[in-house]
Protein backbone atom coordinates (compact mmCIF):
# COMPACT_ATOMS: atom_id res chain seq x y z
CA UNK A 1 0.00 0.00 0.00
CA UNK A 2 1.51 3.69 -1.43
CA UNK A 3 0.97 6.02 1.52
CA UNK A 4 -0.74 9.44 0.86
CA UNK A 5 1.49 12.19 -0.12
CA UNK A 6 2.00 14.87 2.83
CA UNK A 7 2.65 18.34 2.09
CA UNK A 8 4.57 19.64 5.34
CA UNK A 9 3.90 23.54 5.74
CA UNK A 10 6.51 25.97 5.88
CA UNK A 11 6.98 27.62 9.60
CA UNK A 12 6.06 31.18 10.11
CA UNK A 13 7.84 34.18 12.35
CA UNK A 14 5.18 36.27 14.54
CA UNK A 15 6.74 38.33 17.05
CA UNK A 16 4.56 38.55 20.90
CA UNK A 17 5.78 41.78 22.86
CA UNK A 18 9.85 41.06 22.95
CA UNK A 19 9.57 37.27 22.74
CA UNK A 20 10.10 35.80 19.55
CA UNK A 21 7.88 32.61 18.83
CA UNK A 22 7.37 30.25 16.25
CA UNK A 23 4.46 29.44 14.54
CA UNK A 24 2.71 26.80 12.59
CA UNK A 25 -0.50 28.83 10.69
CA UNK A 26 -3.80 27.39 10.17
CA UNK A 27 -4.86 26.43 6.63
CA UNK A 28 -6.53 29.01 4.22
CA UNK A 29 -10.30 29.23 3.77
CA UNK A 30 -9.87 27.94 0.54
CA UNK A 31 -8.80 24.35 2.05
CA UNK A 32 -11.18 24.52 4.86
CA UNK A 33 -14.20 24.74 3.08
CA UNK A 34 -13.36 20.91 1.91
CA UNK A 35 -14.52 20.36 5.57
CA UNK A 36 -17.84 21.27 3.99
CA UNK A 37 -17.40 18.73 0.84
CA UNK A 38 -15.04 16.62 0.24
CA UNK A 39 -13.52 15.98 3.95
CA UNK A 40 -16.13 15.33 7.19
CA UNK A 41 -16.77 17.99 9.62
CA UNK A 42 -13.61 16.18 11.74
CA UNK A 43 -11.24 16.14 8.11
CA UNK A 44 -11.47 12.68 7.42
CA UNK A 45 -12.15 12.05 3.82
CA UNK A 46 -15.86 11.64 3.08
CA UNK A 47 -15.12 9.34 0.03
CA UNK A 48 -14.96 5.56 0.46
CA UNK A 49 -11.79 3.85 -0.88
CA UNK A 50 -11.67 2.84 -4.56
CA UNK A 51 -11.92 -0.87 -4.00
CA UNK A 52 -15.49 -0.55 -2.12
CA UNK A 53 -13.98 -2.04 0.99
CA UNK A 54 -14.05 1.42 3.07
CA UNK A 55 -17.93 2.89 2.27
CA UNK A 56 -18.11 6.94 2.13
CA UNK A 57 -19.10 8.53 6.10
CA UNK A 58 -22.23 9.34 5.70
CA UNK A 59 -22.29 11.14 9.03
CA UNK A 60 -22.58 8.07 11.70
CA UNK A 61 -24.92 5.65 10.91
CA UNK A 62 -25.58 5.02 14.21
CA UNK A 63 -28.76 5.80 15.75
CA UNK A 64 -29.49 5.36 19.65
CA UNK A 65 -30.98 1.82 21.01
CA UNK A 66 -34.54 2.38 21.23
CA UNK A 67 -35.42 2.85 25.04
CA UNK A 68 -31.96 2.47 25.89
CA UNK A 69 -31.23 4.16 29.26
CA UNK A 70 -27.22 5.09 30.85
CA UNK A 71 -26.18 2.22 32.87
CA UNK A 72 -28.43 -1.07 30.72
CA UNK A 73 -26.45 -2.92 28.40
CA UNK A 74 -25.38 -1.33 25.56
CA UNK A 75 -26.46 -3.96 22.57
CA UNK A 76 -24.01 -4.69 19.56
CA UNK A 77 -25.92 -3.51 16.10
CA UNK A 78 -23.86 -5.51 13.81
CA UNK A 79 -24.31 -8.82 16.25
CA UNK A 80 -25.90 -10.77 13.27
CA UNK A 81 -22.32 -9.77 11.01
CA UNK A 82 -20.04 -12.76 10.00
CA UNK A 83 -16.59 -11.67 9.59
CA UNK A 84 -15.40 -11.68 5.86
CA UNK A 85 -12.20 -13.00 6.63
CA UNK A 86 -9.59 -13.95 9.72
CA UNK A 87 -6.43 -12.76 9.28
CA UNK A 88 -3.99 -15.90 11.05
CA UNK A 89 -0.39 -16.47 11.56
CA UNK A 90 -0.62 -19.14 8.44
CA UNK A 91 -1.92 -16.60 5.92
CA UNK A 92 -0.78 -12.55 7.16
CA UNK A 93 1.21 -12.65 4.24
CA UNK A 94 -1.59 -12.12 2.46
CA UNK A 95 -2.55 -9.07 5.25
CA UNK A 96 0.76 -7.45 5.45
CA UNK A 97 0.12 -4.15 3.97
CA UNK A 98 -3.11 -3.78 5.97
CA UNK A 99 -1.17 -5.02 9.53
CA UNK A 100 0.95 -3.46 11.91
CA UNK A 101 4.27 -4.63 13.09
CA UNK A 102 2.85 -4.78 16.51
CA UNK A 103 -0.21 -7.39 14.74
CA UNK A 104 1.84 -9.53 12.85
CA UNK A 105 4.50 -9.75 15.81
CA UNK A 106 1.39 -10.95 17.96
CA UNK A 107 0.31 -13.48 15.00
CA UNK A 108 3.56 -14.98 14.89
CA UNK A 109 3.56 -15.61 19.03
CA UNK A 110 0.77 -16.84 19.33
CA UNK A 111 -0.97 -19.54 17.61
CA UNK A 112 -4.35 -18.76 19.38
CA UNK A 113 -4.46 -15.08 18.10
CA UNK A 114 -6.06 -13.70 15.14
CA UNK A 115 -7.87 -11.01 13.43
CA UNK A 116 -11.38 -11.51 12.27
CA UNK A 117 -12.43 -8.47 9.83
CA UNK A 118 -16.21 -7.49 9.58
CA UNK A 119 -17.60 -5.27 7.17
CA UNK A 120 -15.63 -1.61 7.95
CA UNK A 121 -18.71 1.01 9.64
CA UNK A 122 -17.89 4.21 9.81
CA UNK A 123 -19.93 5.22 13.15
CA UNK A 124 -17.50 7.63 14.31
CA UNK A 125 -19.24 11.27 14.95
CA UNK A 126 -19.48 14.42 17.26
CA UNK A 127 -22.07 17.20 18.09
CA UNK A 128 -22.86 20.05 15.59
CA UNK A 129 -21.00 22.45 18.16
CA UNK A 130 -18.13 20.07 17.65
CA UNK A 131 -18.29 20.43 14.10
CA UNK A 132 -18.89 24.48 13.81
CA UNK A 133 -15.55 24.63 16.03
CA UNK A 134 -13.09 22.44 13.90
CA UNK A 135 -14.07 24.32 10.97
CA UNK A 136 -13.04 27.77 12.59
CA UNK A 137 -9.97 25.82 14.19
CA UNK A 138 -9.33 24.84 10.83
CA UNK A 139 -8.07 28.75 10.01
CA UNK A 140 -7.43 30.28 13.64
CA UNK A 141 -5.39 27.77 15.10
CA UNK A 142 -2.05 27.49 15.04
CA UNK A 143 1.17 25.78 16.64
CA UNK A 144 3.46 28.09 18.74
CA UNK A 145 6.60 27.52 20.92
CA UNK A 146 5.22 26.57 24.66
CA UNK A 147 7.41 25.96 27.47
CA UNK A 148 9.74 23.43 25.57
CA UNK A 149 7.55 22.30 22.68
CA UNK A 150 4.60 23.36 20.19
CA UNK A 151 1.33 23.75 21.59
CA UNK A 152 -1.99 24.63 20.19
CA UNK A 153 -2.71 28.29 19.89
CA UNK A 154 -6.66 29.59 19.12
CA UNK A 155 -8.27 26.19 19.10
CA UNK A 156 -11.21 25.47 21.06
CA UNK A 157 -14.26 23.48 21.76
CA UNK A 158 -13.07 21.69 18.11
CA UNK A 159 -10.14 19.38 16.37
CA UNK A 160 -7.42 21.72 16.17
CA UNK A 161 -5.98 21.01 12.73
CA UNK A 162 -8.54 19.18 10.82
CA UNK A 163 -6.55 19.30 7.64
CA UNK A 164 -2.97 18.33 9.27
CA UNK A 165 0.44 19.21 7.85
CA UNK A 166 2.62 17.59 10.67
CA UNK A 167 2.74 14.47 13.06
CA UNK A 168 2.40 16.89 16.05
CA UNK A 169 -0.64 18.07 14.54
CA UNK A 170 -1.89 14.93 14.41
CA UNK A 171 -1.09 14.25 18.03
CA UNK A 172 -2.76 16.85 19.55
CA UNK A 173 -5.88 16.29 16.98
CA UNK A 174 -5.93 12.62 19.07
CA UNK A 175 -5.40 14.61 22.61
CA UNK A 176 -7.66 17.08 22.14
CA UNK A 177 -10.21 14.65 20.40
CA UNK A 178 -13.78 15.09 21.65
CA UNK A 179 -14.43 13.18 24.78
CA UNK A 180 -17.88 14.46 26.24
CA UNK A 181 -17.41 17.91 27.89
CA UNK A 182 -18.40 15.53 31.41
CA UNK A 183 -18.83 12.03 31.68
CA UNK A 184 -18.39 9.10 34.05
CA UNK A 185 -17.53 5.82 33.82
CA UNK A 186 -18.57 3.14 36.81
CA UNK A 187 -16.91 -0.22 38.34
CA UNK A 188 -14.47 -0.50 35.95
CA UNK A 189 -12.17 -3.46 36.69
CA UNK A 190 -8.46 -3.56 35.02
CA UNK A 191 -6.40 -6.94 34.62
CA UNK A 192 -2.93 -7.51 34.22
CA UNK A 193 -2.29 -11.31 32.68
CA UNK A 194 1.44 -12.29 33.75
CA UNK A 195 3.53 -14.33 31.20
CA UNK A 196 2.20 -17.66 32.77
CA UNK A 197 -1.23 -16.96 32.54
CA UNK A 198 -2.37 -15.84 36.04
CA UNK A 199 -5.04 -12.69 36.00
CA UNK A 200 -4.08 -10.16 38.44
CA UNK A 201 -6.83 -7.54 39.07
CA UNK A 202 -4.83 -4.30 39.17
CA UNK A 203 -7.69 -1.28 40.28
CA UNK A 204 -11.38 -1.71 40.25
CA UNK A 205 -13.32 1.80 40.36
CA UNK A 206 -15.07 4.59 38.97
CA UNK A 207 -13.50 7.42 37.31
CA UNK A 208 -15.25 10.62 35.88
CA UNK A 209 -13.72 12.98 33.11
CA UNK A 210 -14.48 16.96 32.37
CA UNK A 211 -12.97 18.49 29.40
CA UNK A 212 -12.78 22.55 29.89
CA UNK A 213 -11.81 22.56 26.17
CA UNK A 214 -15.31 21.76 25.33
CA UNK A 215 -17.11 23.92 27.98
CA UNK A 216 -20.19 25.29 26.32
CA UNK A 217 -19.15 28.56 27.50
CA UNK A 218 -15.63 28.76 27.08
CA UNK A 219 -13.83 30.45 24.26
CA UNK A 220 -10.25 30.21 22.73
CA UNK A 221 -9.40 33.92 25.04
CA UNK A 222 -11.17 32.76 27.83
CA UNK A 223 -8.74 28.44 27.43
CA UNK A 224 -5.60 28.75 29.75
CA UNK A 225 -4.75 25.32 28.68
CA UNK A 226 -5.72 22.45 30.96
CA UNK A 227 -7.72 20.40 28.43
CA UNK A 228 -8.68 17.24 30.35
CA UNK A 229 -9.52 16.67 33.95
CA UNK A 230 -9.90 13.12 35.60
CA UNK A 231 -10.92 12.26 38.89
CA UNK A 232 -10.48 8.08 39.64
CA UNK A 233 -11.62 6.33 43.10
CA UNK A 234 -10.55 3.16 43.75
CA UNK A 235 -12.78 0.41 44.81
CA UNK A 236 -10.78 -2.40 44.92
CA UNK A 237 -9.07 -4.81 45.32
CA UNK A 238 -8.83 -4.56 48.42
CA UNK A 239 -6.09 -3.38 49.60
CA UNK A 240 -5.94 -0.45 47.12
CA UNK A 241 -9.82 0.43 48.23
CA UNK A 242 -10.03 4.25 48.78
CA UNK A 243 -6.93 5.10 46.64
CA UNK A 244 -7.65 7.84 44.60
CA UNK A 245 -5.83 9.95 41.94
CA UNK A 246 -6.69 13.28 40.36
CA UNK A 247 -5.06 15.02 37.27
CA UNK A 248 -5.37 17.99 35.89
CA UNK A 249 -3.37 17.64 32.53
CA UNK A 250 -2.08 20.97 29.91
CA UNK A 251 -1.07 21.97 26.76
CA UNK A 252 2.42 22.58 28.32
CA UNK A 253 3.30 19.71 30.42
CA UNK A 254 5.33 21.72 32.49
CA UNK A 255 1.90 22.90 34.04
CA UNK A 256 -0.10 19.68 33.82
CA UNK A 257 -0.88 18.33 37.96
CA UNK A 258 -1.44 15.20 39.75
CA UNK A 259 -2.51 14.12 43.19
CA UNK A 260 -2.89 10.39 44.44
CA UNK A 261 -4.40 9.86 47.83
CA UNK A 262 -3.09 6.78 49.77
CA UNK A 263 -5.22 5.77 52.16
CA UNK A 264 -1.95 4.17 54.25
CA UNK A 265 -0.87 7.18 55.43
CA UNK A 266 -4.54 9.20 54.96
CA UNK A 267 -2.12 11.36 52.65
CA UNK A 268 -2.68 13.40 49.38
CA UNK A 269 0.54 13.57 47.53
CA UNK A 270 1.55 15.40 44.69
CA UNK A 271 2.69 13.81 41.74
CA UNK A 272 6.28 15.08 40.63
CA UNK A 273 5.89 13.91 36.99
CA UNK A 274 2.82 13.45 35.76
CA UNK A 275 3.82 12.48 32.03
CA UNK A 276 6.10 10.61 29.64
CA UNK A 277 7.15 7.34 31.24
CA UNK A 278 6.16 7.42 34.69
CA UNK A 279 4.50 5.09 35.72
CA UNK A 280 0.74 5.63 36.48
CA UNK A 281 -1.19 5.04 39.64
CA UNK A 282 -4.33 4.56 37.85
CA UNK A 283 -3.02 1.48 36.30
CA UNK A 284 -1.10 -0.07 40.09
CA UNK A 285 2.01 1.39 37.79
CA UNK A 286 1.88 -0.89 35.50
CA UNK A 287 0.80 1.80 32.54
CA UNK A 288 2.92 4.87 31.78
CA UNK A 289 1.35 8.03 32.40
CA UNK A 290 1.72 8.23 28.18
CA UNK A 291 0.12 4.95 27.10
CA UNK A 292 -3.04 5.43 28.81
CA UNK A 293 -5.65 6.00 25.76
CA UNK A 294 -2.75 4.49 23.24
CA UNK A 295 -1.06 7.90 23.92
CA UNK A 296 -1.94 10.87 26.43
CA UNK A 297 -0.17 13.37 27.97
CA UNK A 298 2.84 16.05 26.34
CA UNK A 299 4.04 14.86 23.45
CA UNK A 300 7.60 17.31 24.02
CA UNK A 301 9.94 14.26 24.55
CA UNK A 302 9.30 12.88 21.09
CA UNK A 303 10.10 14.76 17.30
CA UNK A 304 6.78 13.29 15.57
CA UNK A 305 7.13 12.74 11.72
CA UNK A 306 3.69 12.52 9.54
CA UNK A 307 5.01 9.33 7.64
CA UNK A 308 1.15 9.23 6.15
CA UNK A 309 -2.52 7.64 5.65
CA UNK A 310 -2.51 4.43 4.99
CA UNK A 311 -5.65 1.59 5.00
CA UNK A 312 -5.32 -0.58 7.95
CA UNK A 313 -7.04 -3.32 10.21
CA UNK A 314 -7.63 -1.38 13.39
CA UNK A 315 -10.08 -2.33 16.54
CA UNK A 316 -13.63 -0.62 15.66
CA UNK A 317 -17.51 -0.57 17.12
CA UNK A 318 -16.30 -3.18 19.63
CA UNK A 319 -19.65 -3.60 21.11
CA UNK A 320 -19.10 -7.10 21.40
CA UNK A 321 -16.88 -6.27 24.10
CA UNK A 322 -19.70 -5.21 26.00
CA UNK A 323 -22.51 -8.35 25.82
CA UNK A 324 -20.89 -10.71 28.44
CA UNK A 325 -22.02 -10.03 31.89
CA UNK A 326 -18.21 -10.47 33.08
CA UNK A 327 -14.52 -9.32 32.24
CA UNK A 328 -13.85 -13.27 32.53
CA UNK A 329 -14.66 -14.44 29.01
CA UNK A 330 -12.74 -11.62 27.56
CA UNK A 331 -9.81 -12.37 29.01
CA UNK A 332 -7.34 -15.29 27.95
CA UNK A 333 -4.19 -16.41 29.11
CA UNK A 334 -1.95 -14.01 26.38
CA UNK A 335 -4.26 -11.84 25.15
CA UNK A 336 -8.32 -10.69 24.72
CA UNK A 337 -10.31 -13.38 23.46
CA UNK A 338 -10.38 -12.72 19.62
CA UNK A 339 -13.71 -14.22 19.68
CA UNK A 340 -15.18 -10.57 21.26
CA UNK A 341 -12.49 -8.43 19.45
CA UNK A 342 -13.87 -6.98 15.86
CA UNK A 343 -11.50 -6.05 13.34
CA UNK A 344 -12.43 -3.24 10.21
CA UNK A 345 -10.41 -2.11 7.44
CA UNK A 346 -10.05 2.07 8.39
CA UNK A 347 -8.31 4.83 7.07
CA UNK A 348 -5.40 6.01 9.63
CA UNK A 349 -3.25 8.59 10.09
CA UNK A 350 0.45 7.09 10.36
CA UNK A 351 2.84 8.90 13.00
CA UNK A 352 6.20 8.25 13.98
CA UNK A 353 7.82 9.00 17.17
CA UNK A 354 11.71 9.41 17.70
CA UNK A 355 13.04 10.74 20.90
CA UNK A 356 14.72 13.75 21.61
CA UNK A 357 18.69 14.40 22.07
CA UNK A 358 19.26 14.45 25.28
CA UNK A 359 15.56 13.35 26.68
CA UNK A 360 14.91 9.84 28.01
CA UNK A 361 12.24 7.67 28.03
CA UNK A 362 12.30 3.60 28.02
CA UNK A 363 10.78 3.46 24.67
CA UNK A 364 12.54 5.85 22.65
CA UNK A 365 10.21 4.88 19.38
CA UNK A 366 6.79 4.35 18.37
CA UNK A 367 4.62 4.35 15.82
CA UNK A 368 1.12 5.58 16.25
CA UNK A 369 -2.04 5.08 14.13
CA UNK A 370 -4.78 7.52 14.55
CA UNK A 371 -8.37 7.02 12.85
CA UNK A 372 -9.16 9.54 10.31
CA UNK A 373 -12.75 9.65 11.57
CA UNK A 374 -12.74 10.20 15.09
CA UNK A 375 -8.73 11.14 15.46
CA UNK A 376 -8.52 8.28 17.94
CA UNK A 377 -5.41 6.68 18.59
CA UNK A 378 -6.24 2.98 17.95
CA UNK A 379 -3.30 0.43 17.60
CA UNK A 380 0.90 2.27 18.52
CA UNK A 381 3.78 -0.30 18.84
CA UNK A 382 6.90 1.05 20.89
CA UNK A 383 10.50 -0.18 20.55
CA UNK A 384 13.36 -0.12 23.75
CA UNK A 385 16.21 1.64 23.90
CA UNK A 386 18.12 -1.65 21.98
CA UNK A 387 15.88 -1.38 18.80
CA UNK A 388 13.64 -4.16 19.82
CA UNK A 389 10.04 -4.52 19.00
CA UNK A 390 8.78 -4.10 23.23
CA UNK A 391 5.00 -3.14 23.48
CA UNK A 392 1.78 -2.95 20.69
CA UNK A 393 -0.70 -1.32 22.38
CA UNK A 394 -4.35 -0.98 21.37
CA UNK A 395 -7.46 0.76 21.75
CA UNK A 396 -10.88 -0.25 21.73
CA UNK A 397 -13.64 2.12 20.06
CA UNK A 398 -17.46 2.23 20.55
CA UNK A 399 -19.81 4.90 19.54
CA UNK A 400 -22.36 6.42 21.88
CA UNK A 401 -25.10 7.61 19.55
CA UNK A 402 -26.90 9.35 22.36
CA UNK A 403 -23.59 11.26 23.47
CA UNK A 404 -22.62 11.80 19.93
CA UNK A 405 -19.24 10.49 21.06
CA UNK A 406 -16.69 8.06 19.95
CA UNK A 407 -14.14 6.87 22.40
CA UNK A 408 -12.01 3.94 24.04
CA UNK A 409 -14.07 1.55 25.60
CA UNK A 410 -10.92 -0.57 26.76
CA UNK A 411 -7.14 -0.09 25.83
CA UNK A 412 -3.77 -1.83 27.05
CA UNK A 413 -0.67 -3.31 25.82
CA UNK A 414 0.86 -6.41 25.10
CA UNK A 415 4.55 -6.74 26.47
CA UNK A 416 5.50 -8.95 23.42
CA UNK A 417 9.64 -9.69 25.34
CA UNK A 418 8.00 -10.49 28.41
CA UNK A 419 4.33 -12.15 27.78
CA UNK A 420 2.58 -10.47 30.18
CA UNK A 421 -0.26 -7.24 28.97
CA UNK A 422 -2.56 -5.15 30.66
CA UNK A 423 -6.15 -4.04 29.58
CA UNK A 424 -8.99 -2.29 31.16
CA UNK A 425 -11.27 -0.71 32.26
CA UNK A 426 -13.89 -3.64 31.71
CA UNK A 427 -17.00 -2.17 32.50
CA UNK A 428 -19.25 -5.58 32.05
CA UNK A 429 -20.75 -5.92 35.41
CA UNK A 430 -24.54 -5.44 34.85
CA UNK A 431 -24.70 -3.64 37.90
CA UNK A 432 -22.42 -0.48 36.66
CA UNK A 433 -22.58 1.84 33.48
CA UNK A 434 -21.77 -0.48 30.65
CA UNK A 435 -19.43 2.40 29.17
CA UNK A 436 -19.93 6.06 29.40
CA UNK A 437 -21.98 7.88 30.94
CA UNK A 438 -22.62 11.79 30.82
CA UNK A 439 -22.44 13.43 33.92
CA UNK A 440 -23.68 17.00 34.07
CA UNK A 441 -23.04 17.99 37.86
CA UNK A 442 -19.17 17.91 37.97
CA UNK A 443 -17.52 21.09 39.10
CA UNK A 444 -13.88 22.23 38.40
CA UNK A 445 -13.57 22.03 42.51
CA UNK A 446 -14.12 18.16 42.07
CA UNK A 447 -10.55 17.75 40.55
CA UNK A 448 -8.45 19.30 43.16
CA UNK A 449 -6.84 18.00 45.70
CA UNK A 450 -9.00 19.40 48.48
CA UNK A 451 -11.93 17.56 46.97
CA UNK A 452 -9.82 14.18 47.81
CA UNK A 453 -9.24 13.97 51.59
CA UNK A 454 -13.17 13.70 52.87
CA UNK A 455 -14.64 11.11 50.75
CA UNK A 456 -11.78 8.79 50.48
CA UNK A 457 -10.94 8.28 54.02
CA UNK A 458 -11.21 4.34 55.36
Amino acid sequence: MKLNTITLCAALFACVGAQSMFAQAGVSADEAAQLKTTLTPLGGERAGNKAGTIPAWSGGELKGPAGYKPGQRRPDPYAGEKPLYTVTAGNMDKYADTLSDGQKAMLKRYPSYRMDVYPTHRTAVAPQFVYDNTFKNATRASLANGASYPVPSGAFGGIPFPIPKSGLEVIWNHLLRYQGTATRNLNGQTFMVTANGQKVMAVQGRQEIKMPYYDPEGSPEKFDGTYWMTRVVNDGPPIRAGEAIIGRVNVDDTKSLAWVYLTGQRRVRKLPNPNGDTPTPQSAGLMSFDEVGVFGGGPGLFDWKLVGKKEVLIPYNEYRMLQPESADPLIGPSHINPDFVRWELHRVWVVEAQLKSGKRHTSPKGVYYIDEDSWLAVLADRWDANGQLWKTLFGMPVTYPEMALTEHVTYGFYDLMSGAWYAGPYVNIPASAIGLQPATALQDSTFTPDAMVGDQLR
